[in-house]
């Protein structure tokens, strides 16, 4: 835990190098344990615990800390500059680690990084371009810089996504050098993800162990939700990222009281803001309180460093604004998400304190507050305490939250009588504090809430079970110290059981191997110490199998897995994606829009069957029941189509979900347009549709214009032209006007308006999206291609030259 370097009487500046460990002194030997699970952890403890007495420091451990003397060179070897010792091979350096490293430490760091890009990397092309409304804007950045700097979702730059871009620009750069492919958009998210769990390792390591590290940096890459997006092309990873980058930094500031760790650390929260707005801003609470208290510098200092971080985050991440801000809004895209083509309203607003009290203007069912049965809950399901337990979210992110929250606890007690300054209780701080925020605010958040958002709590909660673990194997031979361990892994093993029997088809067996394997080696850490070294070993390899089985095969169901649309959930099929959320939603909970649409499956409460009433457009009139997704034709709004393989692992929505749903792959392989289809996942290109907005497309600034960002986003990923998105992702922002979408048009700027699509043109008929609709149908002939129907703003009602294609394989 804390070492030399951490105790009183340290002077400020004399800390480690950037990047060198604190000097460790040699840990004792222990007969009974292996040394690979023996952190050295006791020569910081025994301070820890008896402030009042400092020890001596160790004459080793004093030694460390100073540069060793040069050593004579040989007369035939010329001398090192400046009389410094030659350093080895870069790769021997690489191999070895820093020399008070275990010899197994940095090669078990490497084969942990390997294991992790490799597992990544399984099956990375089966989600095609996942997210399509992202997977647009990053084509769109790849073939136009200023697409590319506003995060546009088109080359013409009609409308941005409704986030920054800073996510956008490593997977645009990455088409730009390598072509558009699926590999091209999701390897960046790889490398981030493999990033992330060498962050988490070399800070929790830096200040316990490796052994510490290593458990920490497994138990991220093995978190489902982990798996599932760093290999996904939504912003949240590059999010994960950076935050666990800022809590590390904190830390490393909070070791030697350096002002440029804590100013690195709001640089890191600026470009964070700059992936996903206001979450960035979570963990600033208790980090900045944190600082505040326990940095080992004059209060002064202190906060004159915290103004300082303070101004590096709002220039790092306020450079951007400004600049949207200040640019003219007639030469720039209008600002996806807001209605009234302001970043900031943006940020405040649908992406800010709409997502915690629910006021959402032009989200799916924003704008109305909370909803739902007694305040407890709306459309994207039930708040409270046990959010993260329930159904929908618990298998991906809660595996081992049980036994963080105990070893969090734990941790801090063992450090309660330690000095202000003591680290090893600042990183259980930093990083418990950080998981704590994030899981209040998750938890209670009545705006739009995504089981997927929960990557957000990875590292924060892998950093605390490795740290723990660590600590009370260092007591284990305290009665409390040993006992806690049990009872973590107790707590583990029965929760695991209740999460692996919500699948109960997904491998059957595995729950009472977690079950009783857990119940037994919870029983063997209580005597860990009265029984040999051989059983001790077989007791912890045995508490680390059972522990992340759970999470391990959910994980490994998750890379097998293809992972497209709006809202994918990690895990096998009925693990977490039911609908948009639990009760008082739509699908999954029962209450609320009891029957929904047709074309669901009713199976484990998944998909809309029934079929009532009105409904979204593209759905029946007191339709039956269809089985697995086959939607046929359902009604008044539209043909729905056939939806793909829908309910596969929660991608999109279960049982085939919205008419019109499905998959969209590489080239786009979903169900038909319109509908909430267009919404939540793309529409199937057929190759009749491509080829006809193909014809020409060079002439036009864009060529077609859709309702919705799904829609627009397949077709132009399809052809590789520009495609307008009008209203922006729900279809329902106030942009283009109908004044300025007719100026379109008769300036020939645009060729074809895909029909269906977004939420079936403005939610509720009177938006600007219907209101579009209503006079390109009136106006403009109608043109079909394969199942899809388009119509021809260069031909309008009665002249001649109408083209009607249908292609047969579509």
């Amino acid at each position: 835990m804390t070492t030399e370097h951490d105790r009183n009487g340290r002077q400020p500046g004399t800390g480690p190098s950037s990047w060198d460990p604190p000097p460790a002194v040699p840990p004792a030997a222990s007969p009974s344990v292996s040394p690979s699970l023996s952190p050295s952890l006791s020569p910081s403890l025994s301070p820890s615990l008896s402030p009042s007495v400092p020890p001596p420091a160790p004459p080793s451990a004093v030694a460390t800390a100073e540069p060793p003397a040069p050593s004579a060179t040989p007369p035939s070897a010329s001398p090192a500059p400046h009389g410094a010792d030659p350093r080895p091979p870069f790769a021997r350096r690489l191999w070895r680690g820093r020399p008070e490293d275990p010899r197994w430490a940095r090669p078990a760091l490497l084969a942990l990084l390997l294991a992790t890009a490799l597992l990544y990397l399984w099956n990375l092309s089966a989600s095609g371009y996942a997210n399509s409304f992202y997977s647009a804007a990053v084509q769109a950045g790849s073939t136009s810089w200023k697409a590319f700097f506003f995060g546009s979702l088109d080359a013409g730059n009609a409308i941005t996504v409704d986030k920054p871009p800073a996510a956008l620009w490593p997977m645009a750069l990455s088409v730009r050098l390598f072509g558009l492919s699926s590999w091209a958009i999701l390897v960046p998210e790889v490398i981030m993800g493999v990033l992330t769990v060498a962050v988490v390792y070399a800070s929790v390591r830096r200040r316990f162990s490796p052994a510490a590290g290593l458990i920490a940096g497994a138990v991220l890459a093995l978190t489902p939700v982990a798996a599932l997006m760093f290999r996904f092309n939504n912003p949240d990873a590059l999010l994960a990222l950076l935050m666990a980058l800022t809590v590390h930094l904190v830390v490393r500031a909070l070791e030697d009281g350096r002002t440029k760790w804590l100013v690195w650390a709001g640089v890191a929260v600026g470009f964070a803001f700059l992936a996903k707005t206001l979450q960035a801003f979570l963990i600033l609470p208790p980090l900045a309180l944190l600082y505040g208290i326990c940095a080992p510098v004059a209060l002064r200092k202190r906060l004159g460093q915290l103004a300082l971080a303070t101004v590096a985050l709002v220039v790092s991440g306020g450079w951007w604004v400004a600049i949207v801000e200040l640019w003219p809004a007639s030469s720039r895209p209008y600002i996806g998400g807001s209605q009234h083509n302001s970043f900031l309203e943006l940020t405040f607003g649908y992406n800010g304190l709409g997502r915690i009290n629910g006021d959402e203007t032009g989200s799916v069912g924003g704008g109305g507050g909370p909803g739902g049965r007694g305040g407890g809950g709306g459309m994207w399901g039930e708040t409270g305490w046990d959010r993260m337990f329930n159904s929908e979210v618990g298998g991906q992110v809660s595996w081992l939250l049980p036994a963080a929250l105990i070893l969090l606890v734990a941790g801090v007690l063992v450090t309660r009588r330690a000095r202000r300054t003591d680290l090893a209780r600042a990183s259980f701080l930093a990083w418990g504090g950080a998981l704590l925020m994030t899981l209040a605010v998750f938890s209670y958040m009545a705006g739009i809430f995504h089981q997927y958002y929960t990557v957000a709590l990875a590292p924060y909660l892998a950093a605390v079970v490795g740290m723990g673990v660590t600590v009370l194997w260092e007591e284990r031979s305290r009665t409390w110290a040993s006992l806690t361990l049990a009872a973590a892994v107790t707590a583990t093993a029965a929760w695991g059981y209740v999460l692996l029997h919500r699948t109960p088809d997904h491998l059957p067996w595995l729950r009472w191997l977690v079950l009783i394997g857990g119940l037994a080696t919870a029983l063997g850490l209580v005597f860990v110490t009265r029984i040999g070294r051989r059983l001790a070993v077989a007791v912890v390899a045995a508490g680390f199998v059972t522990c992340l089985a759970g999470p391990t095969a959910y994980t490994l169901s998750t890379v097998d897995s293809a992972h497209t649309g709006s809202i994918p959930t990690a895990g096998p099929a009925g693990a977490g994606m039911r609908g948009f959320g639990g009760r008082g939603g739509f699908p999954g909970g029962g209450e609320g829009m009891r029957g929904g649409l047709p074309g669901g499956n009713q199976q484990n409460g998944n998909g809309f069957p029934g079929g009532g009433t009105g409904g979204f457009p593209g759905g029946g009139q007191n339709g039956g029941t269809a089985p697995n997704g086959q939607n046929g034709t359902n009604g008044q709004n539209g043909t729905g189509g056939q939806n793909g393989t829908g309910g596969q692992n929660g991608n999109g929505l279960p049982g085939g979900g919205f008419p019109g749903g499905g998959r969209t792959g590489e080239g786009g392989r979903a169900g038909g347009p319109g509908g909430m289809g267009g919404l939540l996942d793309g529409a199937n290109v057929s190759a009749a549709a491509k080829k006809l907005l193909e014809q020409d497309a060079s002439a036009y600034t864009w060529a077609a214009a859709s309702i919705g960002s799904q829609n627009a986003a397949s077709y132009q990923l399809a052809t590789g032209k520009p495609v307008m998105a009008i209203g922006g992702f729900n279809g329902t922002d106030p942009s283009p006007t109908l004044a300025q979408f007719q100026q379109y048009v008769a300036q020939g700027r645009i060729h074809y308006f895909i029909s269906g699509g977004g939420m079936g043109g403005g939610m509720g008929g009177n938006g600007t999206s219907a209101q579009i609709t209503s006079w390109v149908e009136k106006t403009f002939k109608k043109v079909t291609a394969g199942s899809a129907t388009f119509y021809d703003l260069t031909q309008k009602t009665g002249t001649t030259g109408t083209t009607d294609t249908t292609d047969s394989t579509g």
